[in-house]
């Protein structure tokens, strides 16, 4: 049986590594990029001759490989390749995860799709340790977390309020009723939301700041002892202990350089990590979620009853079906699939709440 997927995935990572390396600014960089590209292909090539299918027509990238570099022209190209490495790392995991369930070896081919920029980067002469420190910035920075907090705080904003809209409405609240329960819902979930981002966001800042001023200060008095604690660093990453020795006493020379190594080795903290800011965590947390939980209030505006309800309830599953398949974007999975497992989950939520609240009703109404 041809395994048109495997195929696919080929087809669309070399389609987006060609991507990247057409709007990379730096020639050392769009070069790695442009032989991914290459790679992938020839895996995908690979894969159709096992198939015995004609290497000289392959199919064009897949529409999701096209809506992720119409969605890289908004939040940037870097997103693109956070995404094509968590993918790459989901595959290798599964894969290796699956050899340890059968007792099987591991191979090298597991976790070649990870592993093979940075040999790429390693054999080519003009790319330095700064280039792949580049590439795992990027990732971490970006690598889809704009995006995938669009897809979440709306999920949650439309999951919780539906399922409040549909409990009032079960009761049989009048119009305005459910309409300012769910003005209610969507202002008092975007209030929590916003308040929770900015205190996680200011006490991880503030955490960071406390640990990198005892370091400098661990620095400045006893520097001997951080010198000696950094070249057990680099001999734990298998460095030899003379080669260990010389790298740290070359760091400790310089403080403010010596300080930034530090606190990334031994506390795991990048500069970078402490660039957000508080308030506009906060201000996107409160507007991704009052998006999501807007839209079941929507028909309450200007009907009731049930004619609201069903409205409601096909502008919630629809919206459900879109969050549900912008996660593929991630995984890679069948768009089909996810977005109507989101609709499956959304509105089993909301029938438990409705009828809830129709038994409460019922009950209080006598």
């Amino acid at each position: 049986m041809i395994n048109f997927k495997n195929i696919q995935t080929e087809i669309d990572a070399s389609y987006l590594y060609k991507v990247l390396a057409d709007h990379e600014e730096d020639a050392t960089v769009a070069n790695v990029f442009l032989q991914m590209s290459e790679i992938e292909q020839g895996h995908a090539m690979a894969f159709m001759r096992i198939n015995n299918l004609d290497t000289m027509t392959l199919p064009p990238p897949s529409l999701r490989a096209r809506i992720l570099h119409k969605i890289g022209k908004i939040f940037g190209y870097d997103f693109i390749l956070g995404v094509l490495m968590d993918t790459e790392k989901n595959i290798s995991l599964s894969v290796i995860n699956s050899r340890k369930n059968v007792n099987a070896e591991r191979s090298l081919s597991d976790t070649a799709h990870v592993t093979i920029l940075q040999n790429i980067c390693a054999a080519h002469p003009n790319v330095s340790g700064n280039y792949l420190a580049r590439f795992e910035k990027r990732h971490r920075s970006i690598g889809g977390n704009a995006l995938r907090a669009a897809v979440l705080g709306g999920n949650d904003g439309l999951v919780s309020n539906f399922s409040l809209v549909m409990g009032i409405a079960g009761a049989a609240g009048a119009q305005n009723t459910v309409l300012l329960t769910g003005l209610a819902g969507l202002l008092a979930g975007s209030l929590s939301m916003a308040l929770g981002e900015w205190i996680s966001v200011t006490s991880s800042k503030e955490l960071f700041e406390n640990q990198m001023q005892l370091e400098l200060e661990e620095l400045e008095n006893n520097p001997d002892g951080e010198e000696w604690e950094l070249a057990l660093i680099y001999q734990s990453k298998g460095i030899p202990e003379e080669q260990a020795l010389k790298m740290a006493k070359e760091v400790i020379s310089n403080k403010d350089h010596a300080h930034e190594v530090l606190i990334k080795e031994e506390l795991g903290i990048n500069k970078e990590d402490l660039e957000g800011s508080p308030m506009e965590a906060a201000v996107a947390s409160f507007v991704l979620f009052a998006v999501g939980a807007v839209i079941p209030v929507i028909p309450f505006f200007f009907i009731g009853g049930t004619k609201a309800i069903i409205l409601s309830t096909i502008l919630s599953g629809f919206g459900l079906f879109i969050i549900g398949a912008s996660i593929t974007l991630y995984t890679g999975k069948s768009m089909w699939h996810s977005g109507l497992r989101q609709v499956l989950f959304g509105l089993a939520a909301a029938a438990i709440t409705f009828g809830i609240g129709r038994l409460i009703g019922a009950s209080v109404m006598g």
